[in-house]
């Protein structure tokens, strides 16, 4: 069963994000953020078969020859607003149906990110991401991480895409708001049929809500990668949890089965030491231990006939 997944986010300066951190991850390599000084190298991943860069269609790059280079593009980009708060990227991720072979997932991918390019003449730096070997195996899945101002011969322009002004989207002939995120996600289930029937699939993807199919069922919660790690953290304390339960019940029984546990032991020797030490004080000078004990036989006779007489 083919699955459907759109989710779109910004990166926000506000929110502390980063468009090179957030390029530099994607792509999976060692970029550094000139305006933080930040370095952010992910060169050690080996999930991404495919990354480029994708510029809308017939633009003239010979004065902007740096958005070729992803840490020069993404650098301009931060440049390019300085407001302290200012959203300086979007992007769409998108689930690729592990139906299709690579080839299919990869021309999909591209042709989305050519699409979304030319409907708002922005970059995109596309990366396509395989399935982490402890993860679902049918999760391939692309990132389309969009600058949020316009690309032109000269560099970046004025704001576009969902981040520009509901005025300027209309005389674009272009929804506005939620009404255009979800223009965008029936774009990509159209994509993705026409991708699986091309393939000689019968599996389909579906834009529409639950309730619209006629399915009676909540949506399920989504689960991120981040959740299902603390999940395994915690299994495997739990796990530990065990051993250790398993231990101490082991040593519980085999003491029990001797003689006398290490704490009997040290009780026993403590109270010996406690009634020999008594046994020191209670004894006169110069008498010996039997007539010590003589004394105080003939002592509990005087108490026993002292209280007949009584």
């Amino acid at each position: 069963m083919a699955i459907l997944y759109f989710q779109t986010s910004s990166i926000s300066r506000g929110a502390g994000r980063s468009a090179v951190a957030a390029a530099a991850y994607r792509s999976g390599e060692r970029l550094r953020d000139e305006r933080t000084g930040k370095l952010h190298n992910y060169s050690q991943r080996t999930d991404i078969p495919h990354k480029e860069i994708v510029l809308p269609t017939g633009l003239d790059t010979t004065r902007i020859s740096w958005v070729h280079d992803r840490s020069q593009l993404w650098n301009t980009a931060e440049r390019s607003d300085q407001r302290r708060d200012a959203r300086i990227a979007r992007e769409f991720q998108v689930a690729l149906p592990h139906e299709l072979s690579a080839e299919r997932r990869l021309a999909l991918a591209r042709r989305f990110s050519q699409d979304v390019a030319d409907r708002y003449g922005v970059v995109v730096d596309l990366a396509v991401h395989e399935p982490r070997p402890d993860g679902d195996p049918r999760n391939h899945h692309a990132h389309l991480l969009m600058s949020s101002r316009e690309l032109t011969a000269d560099g970046f322009g004025a704001k576009a895409g969902l981040d520009m002004s509901s005025e300027v989207a209309r005389k674009r002939e272009l929804p506005v708001g939620i009404a255009e995120i979800k223009a965008m996600r029936e774009q990509w289930a159209n994509l993705a049929n026409e991708a699986l029937l091309a393939s000689g699939l019968e599996a389909r993807v579906d834009p529409r809500t639950l309730r619209a199919q006629g399915i009676d069922r909540p949506p399920m919660r989504r689960i991120s990668y981040g959740l299902v790690k603390r999940e395994r953290r915690l299994v495997a304390n739990q796990s530990i949890e065990r051993i250790l339960d398993k231990y101490r019940e082991r040593a519980q029984r085999n003491s029990s089965q001797t003689a006398e546990s290490p704490i009997d032991t040290v009780r026993r020797r403590a109270r010996e030491a406690w009634q020999r030490l008594r046994g020191e004080r209670g004894r006169q000078p110069g008498q010996s231990s039997a007539k010590q004990a003589e004394n105080e036989q003939a002592g509990s006779r005087r108490k026993r006939n002292h209280g007949h007489e009584l």
